[in-house]
């Protein structure tokens, strides 16, 4: 059975995950571009043979340019990032907002520029007014 295209990154191997991670930090790209960006990449074939399933799952598609194929992802990357984010919280939290908030607010709050941490408490405080 098909992957369904809200399920993000969840049904993914972690070579597949690696591969859309680049597609969407580019937007668009051939197997050559992938192959050379992946960490550690297995063959130029694996990759062609990786973006195929992909496909399959309706991750991806494909376009012919130039004679050869570019690859882009079929899920805008804040739908996937959504969906992930979801999966996490669910995962790893217990589905508690609060505490993945908090987890990374612990993880970077030494980090943040007062700026930001401006910007998370004007997005609490709309938050509650829409309660």
């Amino acid at each position: 059975m098909a992957a369904s295209k809200s399920d993000g990154h969840r049904n993914l191997s972690r070579r597949e995950r690696q591969i859309m991670d680049v597609l969407y930090q580019r937007g668009r790209a051939t197997a050559a571009e992938i192959h050379k960006a992946l960490p550690d990449p297995p063959t130029y074939s694996a990759v062609r043979a990786k973006l195929r399933v992909l496909e399959e799952k309706g991750h991806v598609r494909h376009r012919e340019e130039a004679l050869r194929y570019v690859y882009l992802p079929t899920v805008a990357r804040d739908t996937a990032r959504l969906s992930a984010l979801r999966h996490l919280v669910s995962t790893f939290f217990e589905g508690s907002v609060e505490a993945a908030v908090a987890a990374l607010l612990d993880l970077s709050a030494s980090n943040l520029p007062a700026k930001e941490l401006d910007r998370i408490s004007k997005l609490i405080q709309e938050a509650k007014r829409k309660e």
